[in-house]
Parts: structure tokens; sequence; C-alpha cells
């Protein structure tokens, strides 16, 4: 493969004790309580993790990230990144600049922020996608940037469900606001505005991939007293994470995302022996009869891994 998307991304994860780096900030789920915030980098493509640093809980989204992206394209070695998408955390001049300086095009969230709030106040031509949504695109250059920038615009109707996005609370009683959830993405890209936001859709697999390294790689399980021997720990988690990876596609090769739970209990808790003989050794497994013909399917596909080289 030519190019790779990566996403950045951000999480919170919850602390009980006085571990370092375990601080009060940001976090959604339990108010007030310690925790760590780390940064992860995925590569859309292959489900990858490209990159993992644990920081303390009390700094903001793009906290380091700059640090984060240099790291990051060292770790992929020479592999050309065709696209990156980021949430609004990143929504920042000097990320977004670096960006543009190496030549990275991309897709990232806008905070909501009031001047762009007006901004998206004054757009009077909307394109109706279908009854519900609609996308419109603006030039924006918020304090402090250099320049303007484009930003594609996604509203969508809460009269018939709670659609993802933010209402505009500048204007709360305004009719014209009223009714609507809005989402904002700054882009580089030359693609229609509608291409854009579906673009930056297939970002939400990453909060799949957070969830499930949280769920069965001990993402927040992992904390020792010692902050660097915490971020060890996961890195460690990040490495099980792509080898298990790897494995449900190049071996398994399913296009199911089983749990790791489920991959433990259809190919590695299955029972077995080492029976040695006269100048050669024999491993005996126990497999079930009507599932012999799968399980050295898998043992062929070890043979063929091309369907993961980049």
């Amino acid at each position: 493969m030519k190019f790779i998307t990566l996403d950045f991304d951000s999480t919170v994860v919850t602390r009980n004790g006085q571990q370092e780096g375990a601080c009060r900030g940001y976090n959604p789920d339990r108010h007030g309580r310690a925790s760590h915030h780390p940064l992860l980098a995925f590569i859309a493509e292959f489900q990858f993790v490209a990159n993992f640093w644990l920081r303390p809980g009390n700094v903001p989204s793009a906290n380091n990230v700059l640090q984060f992206l240099e790291s990051t394209l060292a770790h992929l070695a020479g592999k050309t990144v065709g696209l990156l998408r980021a949430d609004s955390g990143f929504f920042e001049d000097a990320f977004l600049t670096a960006l543009e300086f190496k030549y990275i095009p991309y897709v990232v969230a806008a905070k909501l922020t009031f001047p762009l709030q007006r901004a998206i106040y004054r757009v009077s031509s909307w394109w109706a996608l279908k009854p519900g949504i609609e996308i419109a695109e603006i030039e924006y250059q918020a304090t402090g940037w250099e320049k303007a920038r484009r930003i594609i615009i996604i509203r969508q109707s809460t009269s018939d469900r709670e659609p993802p996005g933010k209402s505009l609370s500048l204007f709360p009683d305004d009719p014209a606001a009223k009714g609507w959830r809005y989402g904002a993405y700054v882009t580089d890209l030359a693609l229609p505005a509608v291409e854009v936001w579906r673009t930056y859709r297939g970002r939400a697999d990453a909060e799949n991939r957070i969830k499930e390294l949280k769920a069965d790689f001990g993402l927040d399980a992992f904390n020792m007293k010692e902050f660097w021997a915490t971020e060890a720990a996961l890195s460690f988690a990040m490495l099980a994470y792509n080898l298990m990876s790897l494995f449900r596609q190049a071996v398994m090769r399913s296009r199911v995302k089983h749990t790791l739970s489920t991959r433990h209990g259809m190919v590695l808790a299955g029972g077995g022996a080492w029976k040695g003989g006269a100048g050669k050794s024999h491993l005996l497994l126990s497999v079930p009869r009507k599932k012999r013909a799968w399980f050295s399917g898998l043992w062929a596909n070890t043979s063929n891994l091309s369907c993961c080289k980049t």
C-alpha cells in the first residue's frame, strides 16, 4: 500500500491512587477523579497502534502533539501518510501548520468556539444531503492564525433523533439555530464537502480501537507507582494488540472483529502435548474433528502474510 491513514486520538484513563502522573483533569466519566491522558496514533488500514505516549491527567489534548507527530512519523520508517484525521482536541494552529509544512493532508474536527459559532450562524446556503442533514463550507481564520482555512460544516436535525454534534450555545433561543446539532471540520483536502465529511467519519473506528484496548488489553488496568513504568507496561500492551490484530487479519483472515476473549477460545486455548520421537518430535493438538480443516487452514495462512504488507 502506497499511502496510509493516521488517526490521532487521546483518551482519559481513570486512576485510583497516588501514582505518578495521575492528576485531576478532564474526566467525562468520573468527574474529579485522578487520571492519565494518553495520546494514541492508529494506522487505519490495518488497525495497528502506530504510537503511544502516556501523559498526566491534567494536560490538554494537544499537549506535546508536535513531538508526538515527529515520533510517530519516525516509527513509520519512511511510509507516506496520505491522510491524518484527529478530533477537536487537536484543533490548534501549530499542529495544522506542522501538517501543512510536511505536506500531510488532514481533516481535523473543529472546536465550536464562539467566533466559529458566529461564522456558522451567518451561513445562508446549506446543501441538503437528505431530509434532516445539511452541509456547507466556509473560509475561516481564527484569532492567531496567519491564514484562513477551509471549514466543512454539517448540521443534523434533532426533530426525530439525537444526532452527534453540538448545539450553537451562543444562540440557544434563536429559531434558525434551534433544532440542529452542528459539527465542523478543518481540512486542506480538495474533495467536495460531502466527501470530506464521509472521509472524517471513518475516524470513528479509532474510538472502537480504544474501547478494545481498554476491555481486552488493560489500557486502564496496568498502573504502576512510577510514571515511566506504567508507560512501559502499556507499551507492551500496545505491542500485544498489534500482534493480535496481525494474527486476526493475516492468519484468521476473518472480517468479523472478534474480541480477544473470543479469539482465545477459538484458537489460543487448545489443549496439546509435545511428543518426542526417534529423530523427530511432534506437537499433538486437541482439535475437534469438525474444526480440524479450518484449524489446518490457519497454519497454511501463516506461509503467506502478503495481505498486511505496506
